[in-house]
């Protein structure tokens, strides 16, 4: 079966994200930072009067924390009945892959972004790694939005 990806980028590694999970793409807005929440979380925006919490997705990957700017986007999705933003460096495009193109991870123990990955596709020049959302936020202890 045919699967329509959000690809984007971190850094120089490009991601995808399944596009039914998606809800907007917005410009980048400054966060209010939330004490005792763990260090991925960006903070909180206004979206449209509700509160949505904002997950730092290269600091949440074990790399080293973004310092967002206006180039920045935040990727709004519905992951396991809440709204979460997702802060990336770009948005590229929207790609079908078929199921079966989509590779599983390689098991290994030392790299932390394997644990949050549903799998890698290879797109003509580029390899993406598509993120399973519910587990970038099985620790993530946060209200829900209200």
């Amino acid at each position: 079966m045919a699967r329509q990806l959000i690809t984007f980028h971190l850094g120089t590694q490009s991601f995808g994200l399944d596009i039914m999970a998606i809800r907007e793409i917005r410009a980048w807005s400054p966060t209010t930072r939330l004490p005792h929440v763990p260090h991925y979380v960006a903070g909180v925006v206004n979206l449209r009067g509700t509160v949505l919490p904002v997950i730092d997705l290269a600091a949440r990957l074990g790399w080293e924390p973004t310092s967002p700017t206006d180039r920045h986007v935040i990727i709004v999705a519905q992951i396991g009945g809440q709204l979460r933003g997702l802060i990336v460096d770009a948005v590229s495009d929207i790609v079908t892959a078929q199921d079966e193109d989509i590779q599983p991870a390689p098991a290994t123990s030392t790299d932390a972004v394997v644990p949050y990955l549903e799998g890698l596709v290879a797109l003509e020049d580029r390899m993406v790694m598509v993120l399973d959302l519910p587990g970038l936020t099985t620790d993530v202890d946060l209200p829900e939005a209200a």
